[in-house]
């Protein structure tokens, strides 16, 4: 294994972790500031928010930057924005912490996806990048359960003092075992949105951020959620969220395969059926930590099994620039989280923590109708292309 690539995908897992971690200390958050769950909610949404916007944008300005030198920023500015929110004396710097965090993360993940694929030889760079990603996948499945039992066994605040610490190791990785990496040829803001004015990634990229935003209503604010079934304990909150990131893990595995041998369509469509129906079943699922731990498996696994079949459709629809879009879909993810914060913390007082599951179910409802959309629109495109084969072979 090119220790390189660990380094990097160290990085990622640090990223991820921050992204998903905040949701497992929420109670902590709200009690240490005296702010009410929905507001200690927003600190994911200003750090999902910062990264959307941020990335597409550092990655076009940021080009000319010696890649080494700019994963080192990177770090620097992730661990130092962390340690400020770990010793935060009130709500506004730790919000404007999460903001100069989401700006190091914004900085850095675009970068290590792009030197994971210049610093290996061609025909292993699909492996490059998929050990990068993984960092982010596994992150999930034990950065953030880890996070939420040191938070729950001591403080919160140490929590966001080991997601530093990540940082600070794939810092000392960076700055020991890469050399200078090339830099990629410069693709400018206007590029890098301009796969956005075709129909079907519009539809598409709009149908990750609709599910997203759905099923992020329930992750970002899971310890109310879940209240019933985790009873006040840190390990059961961490073990719960073990069990998510785990299934999300495997489920993100074979749903490429699933795709490949079945097709985007139909697996996109049954997966957000599925979605639509365990999220809505939260209000009595997650009564009981029986029934939470079964709903919790269907949940991590067609949640994050989408992405695969969504990752591929846009490929298709753009292979020329398929490292673009596939920075949009992540930016849209990131959307995703950032408005889940929002109607959350609004859906609490109106409908209550535990019937947010109805909430999140109805708008991911509304993204089937979107990949429908988006899936009426890749045929139409596709027949004449089918008609004009006949006409040639006739």
């Amino acid at each position: 294994m090119d220790r390189r690539l660990l380094v990097l995908a160290l990085g990622m897992f640090a990223l991820g972790t921050d992204s998903f971690v905040v949701a497992g200390v929420l109670p902590g958050i709200s009690r240490g500031f005296h702010v009410s769950i929905g507001a200690a909610g927003q600190m994911t949404t200003a750090y999902a928010i910062t990264y959307a916007l941020m990335a597409p944008l550092i990655a076009a300005i940021a080009a000319h930057v010696p890649r080494k030198r700019m994963l080192l920023a990177a770090l620097g500015v992730f661990a130092v924005a962390n340690l400020i929110t770990a010793g935060a004396p009130n709500f506004a710097i730790a919000m404007a912490s999460r903001i100069l965090a989401g700006i190091g993360a914004a900085m850095f993940a675009p970068t290590a996806t792009g030197a994971a694929a210049t610093i290996v030889a061609p025909e292993r760079r699909g492996h490059a990048l998929s050990i990068v990603i993984a960092g982010l996948t596994v992150a999930t499945a034990l950065g953030s359960p880890i996070g939420a039992v040191i938070g729950g066994v001591g403080d919160w605040r140490w929590t966001m003092a080991f997601v530093s610490a990540l940082a600070i190791c794939a810092f000392v990785g960076v700055g020991l075992l890469l050399a200078d990496i090339p830099l990629p040829p410069k693709i400018t803001l206007r590029q890098r949105i301009a796969p956005v004015a075709d129909p079907r990634v519009a539809l598409t990229l709009l149908c990750t951020w609709v599910y997203q935003s759905g099923h992020f209503i329930i992750y970002t604010y899971f310890t109310v959620v879940f209240d019933r079934a985790i009873g006040h304990s840190a390990l059961v909150t961490g073990a719960l969220l073990v069990i998510w990131g785990m299934s999300g893990t495997v489920s993100n595995l074979v749903s490429g395969r699933l795709a490949d041998s079945i097709g985007d369509r139909k697996l996109i469509l049954a997966m957000l059926v599925i979605l639509t129906l365990v999220v809505a079943t939260f209000s009595w699922t997650g009564a009981s930590l029986w029934t939470t731990i079964p709903a919790l498996i269907v949940y991590g696994a067609v949640s994050w099994g989408l992405l695969a079949p969504q990752q591929r459709r846009l490929v298709h629809l753009a292979p020329q620039t398929a490292p673009v879009v596939l920075g949009l879909n992540t930016s849209f993810t990131y959307l995703g989280v950032t408005v889940a914060g929002v109607i959350g913390a609004l859906g609490i007082p109106v409908f209550g923590a535990h019937h947010l599951g109805y909430l999140g179910a109805s708008i991911i409802a509304i993204s089937l109708v979107i990949a429908e959309m988006a899936n009426w629109r890749i045929a139409s495109a596709n027949a004449p292309k089918a008609t004009n084969t006949l006409v040639t072979a006739e």
